[in-house]
């Protein structure tokens, strides 16, 4: 491949990399059709549930969705997607590619924040990638001495992306955080920085030169490796996002496992995580061991405390991944499926449980804490049938203030899909093909919507099976509620 030049993002042509078509097909319509036909059962399924969450006429306000193909005019790879009319996506930054560093863009983009510069057209995206060769199997990513572990390939890269002429231009990205692994989500701070988890608990038992299963801090204005320092105190487990309380600077983390916790970390001060200080997990007021999996009722207002965790950093962890999760079960936390992705936003925390409910298809919970010691929970979501929503993972809160939400999902359409506070849902973007949406950010501004394809997670980054990529969209947001 060539080297890395500057590239408007969203230009059309010809392709190197022919586009996969994975999903399923219907004769003489194509993604369109099948999106169309999927359209008309989500409001049948939303009809026949009773429930008051709904399918939104007119896709909350955007309108019917249509096939747009774009092209990277770096690496000439070829992305179709489903769009309202009006807006307009261009993909950058692709799996494979050489930048400015010397370094190829790693595998498997994920978990991703926008960033301020102090420029209004220029804007930094922190990305995590989710690379899960085994030791020795991958490629290291950065260079030797900035490597938190020597065999790593995952990490972060830094990407500028500039406003200009009425659409984004990427411009370049060099590695930032490197020698981690399973860099899966994470989340951003109000000062300026992305906090990259670690989804595993591997360590040297595995082959690896250090342990892992922490959360780095990355800030967005550096411009080359940052020091690696794992952040002990937050925890040692399966890690997937965070979310910090810009008042008072708590930072809430949650946990990918099939029996997992949602969790908080108090500073000692607030900012300076590395200074360390104490990890809590939710428990429900006057409940054991509460399951917040099934049988669960919208809207409910649940009163929560927190309970201690005496070890964030047991040494049994990687033989043991529900290590930390054990302590604060034996003490009356809660139990959860499977939560990914949380977002600050509205005085309180998002928080997605991928397979929970009754039908194992995904919740989507609200946390609103009241001063220090406890809070309450609420269920926004719960999906009645795969084709509303099918294993939410990453989210973020829209300027408007309500969510878009990623699937990850085995299904043949993965959906970008808006849902209200009220819990109205709707789709806005769908491409064919297998690989999850992660990461969706809005840019400071409103104007771009910024989301990863993740591709393999495995295999050589010179020549991925798919490459990841990530995803600029921008149009009319204000004709609908996102």
């Amino acid at each position: 491949m060539s080297t890395q030049t500057s590239g408007a993002i969203g230009t059309e042509g010809s392709s190197r990399r022919s586009f996969l078509r994975r999903g399923a097909t219907v004769a003489g319509g194509g993604l369109f059709a099948v999106a169309a036909m999927e359209g008309m059962t989500i409001r049948a399924a939303s009809a026949q549930d009773g429930r008051r969450d709904r399918v939104l006429e007119n896709n909350g306000g955007y309108g019917e969705l249509r096939e747009l193909t774009r092209v990277d005019p770096e690496s000439g790879f070829e992305q179709t997607l489903m769009l309202p009319e009006g807006f307009d996506f261009g993909v950058f930054s692709v799996a494979g590619t050489p930048m400015p560093d010397g370094h190829l863009t790693p595998l498997a983009h994920d978990g991703m924040a926008c960033f301020a510069t102090g420029d209004p057209n220029v804007w930094r995206l922190v990305r995590n990638h989710e690379e899960r060769n085994g030791p020795g199997d991958g490629t290291p990513t950065g260079r030797v001495e900035n490597r938190y572990d020597v065999l790593g390939g995952g990490g972060t890269t830094t990407v500028w992306v500039r406003w200009e002429q009425e659409a984004p231009r990427f411009e370049k990205a060099w590695q930032s955080l490197s020698g981690t692994i399973v860099n899966c989500a994470g989340g951003p701070t109000p000062w300026g920085s992305w906090l990259s988890c670690e989804e595993t608990t591997a360590g040297t038992g595995a082959g690896w030169a250090q342990e892992h299963g922490y959360v780095f801090e990355v800030p967005s204005d550096a411009p080359q490796e940052v020091a690696p320092v794992p952040l002990k105190d937050m925890g040692r487990f399966v890690h997937e996002a965070v979310a910090v309380d810009p008042a008072t600077g708590i930072v809430y983390e949650t946990e990918d496992q099939h029996t997992a916790g949602f969790y908080r970390f108090l500073p000692n001060t607030p900012g300076e995580l590395a200074e360390g200080g104490r990890l809590q997990m939710l428990k429900v007021k006057d409940e054991w061991n509460f399951d917040t999996r099934v049988g669960q009722r919208l809207r409910r207002a649940l009163p929560v405390e927190w309970v201690d965790i005496d070890d964030p950093d047991p040494s049994d962890a990687e033989e043991n991944p529900l290590a930390v999760f054990n302590q604060g079960w034996d003490r009356g936390a809660a139990v959860w499926g499977r939560l990914e992705g949380c977002w600050w936003g509205n005085g309180g925390v998002y928080i997605a449980s991928t397979s929970g409910g009754d039908e194992g298809e995904g919740q989507i919970w609200e946390y609103v804490p009241a001063g220090r010691s406890g809070g309450h929970l609420k269920l926004v979501f719960e999906s009645p049938d795969p084709e509303v929503l099918s294993f939410p993972d990453n989210i973020v809160v829209s300027p408007a203030g309500n969510l878009v939400l990623c699937e990850d999902t085995s299904r043949d359409l993965p959906a970008l899909r808006g849902l209200t506070r009220k819990g109205e849902i709707f789709p806005f973007a769908y491409h064919e093909g297998w690989t999850e949406w992660c990461g969706a950010t809005f840019s400071p501004d409103g104007k771009v919507l910024f989301v990863n394809l993740q591709g393999s997670t495995r295999g050589d980054v010179a020549d991925p099976d798919e490459p990841g990529r990530t995803i600029a969209i921008w149009g009319p947001w204000e004709k609908g509620l996102l």
